[in-house]
């Protein structure tokens, strides 16, 4: 028999039994799905990682102040106030691998247009900050240096805070009250979305000495907020974050056994963790499918073996007309190949369709992982093969005489 007739045979072997086919079929294409899903799940995660951490800008450190401690609990993060503005020009100065540094004094509060208002946070900086955070106007201008510097009363808003005070209407020109007092809009900022501490679209931006007349009622010295950080090309997280605390415990006079009296942070780092997880979960998941393939393929052994024993007259009657124990041996290797090689391929498309729905679920980007897939039906044929074989050898073994006596 040639393999076209070995293959017909097959196909119409399992369509007498397409039920049983499909029951057997159902390991692997669970198993080939959840492969397809899972890995698909962990590319899309992994890409949001770096998406939303990209949104935080690029090769940025956070400089806050540290805790106070009392006689008890300590007072938390930002508690103490440490860094002033003197600090925040030595920084610009007298780090060579930093190359920008701006203020963030942020709080949230209530804003108001003529006709609607809506509760945001509202952060007071320079221009550099744009810079910073790699963040341009869609609509307008962001403040630049001078105005960022000073104390006017005008605003750049995100595209949530436009949305709910203006609706589909053009803010640009548009008065915000904040706080009761009136700022110009002057920019609407480009939309980044979701981020590790919520919507960075629902945030409003004003010059730095503004913020600190209108909405801290003085000029401090201490900064109530952080400092952010973009290192210069080249330069790396540890060398800069070193010269960072060595520069701030000097001016802070600190002593050796002194302990930082500020935080240094780097998004970077909290990326990578959060990308290794999801590489773990991944991995523990994708060997999770693996046994539920490898499950799926002893399922078709034993309906192979089955097969064998409801087809032995059959068996009987194709060896006393000729067929060679190699061709009885094809024949089931082919059925069970088939079997596999059919449920990897649905299996695909149940993969693909889980991919997508958790794609659109959980707001990552969609993978098809086609490496993955042509391994995952590699593989499957292989189950088949593998799983197949002794049922094949047996009924390739079999006695012709017993096997034409043998009634079912």
């Amino acid at each position: 028999m040639n393999i076209l007739t070995t293959l017909w045979l097959a196909l119409r072997a399992l369509w007498r039994n397409k039920v049983r086919s499909m029951l057997t079929m159902l390991g692997i294409i669970i198993g080939i799905g959840a492969v397809i899903a899972m890995v698909a799940a962990g590319q899309g995660a992994q890409e949001s990682v770096k998406q939303v951490f990209a949104g935080l800008g690029t090769n940025v450190l956070m400089v806050s102040n540290g805790s106070a401690p009392n006689f008890g609990p300590s007072g938390g993060a930002g508690s103490k106030l440490s860094l002033t503005w003197d600090d925040l020009a030595a920084l610009s100065t007298e780090v060579s691998s930093i190359k920008y540094v701006a203020p963030a004094l942020q709080t949230r509060t209530q804003l108001a247009s003529e006709d609607n208002n809506w509760n945001s946070q509202v952060i007071g900086t320079t221009g550099t900050w744009f810079k910073i955070r790699n963040w341009k106007a869609a609509q307008g201008v962001v403040l630049d240096e001078d105005t960022g510097s000073s104390a006017a009363k005008v605003v750049v808003i995100g595209k949530t805070v436009a949305t709910q005070l203006f609706g589909q209407a053009s803010p640009i020109g548009q008065n915000v009250r904040i706080n009761g007092q009136p700022f110009e809009v002057v920019g609407v900022l480009e939309s980044k979305g979701q981020g590790p501490m919520g919507d960075y679209d629902d945030t409003l931006i004003i010059p730095v000495k503004t913020y600190q007349q209108k909405l801290e009622k003085g000029l401090a010295k201490y900064i109530k907020g952080q400092f952010l950080i973009t290192m210069a090309d080249g330069a790396t997280a540890e060398k800069t974050m070193a010269a960072v605390t060595s520069l701030l415990r000097d001016r802070h006079k600190l002593g050796i056994s002194d302990e930082d009296d500020f935080r240094i942070r780097n998004p970077a780092e909290f990326a990578k963790a959060q990308q290794d997880s999801t590489d773990r979960i991944s991995t523990l998941l994708a060997l999770v499918a693996a046994a539920s393939l490898f499950v799926g393929g002893i399922g078709v052994m034993n309906i192979m073996l089955v097969s064998v024993i409801e087809r032995t007259r059959e068996i009987g009657i194709r060896m006393a007309v000729g067929a060679k124990p190699g061709n009885i041996m094809t024949q089931f290797l082919v059925e069970s190949l088939v079997l596999s090689a059919l449920g990897g391929l649905l299996g695909l498309g149940l993969g693909a369709l889980f991919a997508k729905w958790m794609a659109s679920y959980f707001g990552w980007p969609l993978f098809f992982p086609v490496k993955t897939a042509a391994i995952a039906v590699g593989v499957a044929g292989g189950v088949g093969v593998v799983f197949g074989l002794y049922p094949a050898i047996r009924a390739s073994q079999l006695d012709p005489i017993t096997a034409l006596r043998y009634e079912s």
